[in-house]
């Protein structure tokens, strides 16, 4: 594998990663996809929501998982490009806690060998 298509893996892992853990609602699995400083960001309906990944996290685990209740969650990698230690990726998610359907943007860093979610921007569809 070339050190391309390694780090395009990478973040193809923690983008599965994460979804594994939300659909689990295991929070602290979530966070550890986040870079500590990351910011969040997107519509919620028509509403405006711009901050940090923490109040989605809180919703996350405040209901029975998407596993638990058998939800029928989906979600697809559309993309994802990679230079140097910078890469965007899209994520499109369909049945979110069984009703919910959004696209998701996400850039992430590698930073001391990991690679980490710094930004989500998000629509609901």
């Amino acid at each position: 594998m070339t050190p391309e298509q390694d780090d395009n893996q990478a973040v193809r892992e923690v983008l599965e990663r994460y979804v594994d853990a939300t659909f689990r609602a295991d929070v602290e699995a979530v966070r550890q996809t986040f870079h500590p400083g990351a910011s969040m960001a997107g519509y919620l309906g028509d509403q405006l929501l711009v901050g940090t990944p923490e109040p989605f996290l809180t919703d996350v685990g405040s209901r029975p998982s998407m596993a638990e209740s058998d939800a029928p969650y989906r979600a697809e990698i559309s993309s994802i490009e990679v230079s140097g230690r910078a890469a965007s990726a899209t994520l499109t998610e369909s049945g979110f806690f069984g009703v919910m359907s959004f696209v998701n943007y996400f850039t992430l860093l590698e930073t001391e060998g990991d690679w980490k979610i710094i930004s989500k921007t998000f629509t609901s569809l």
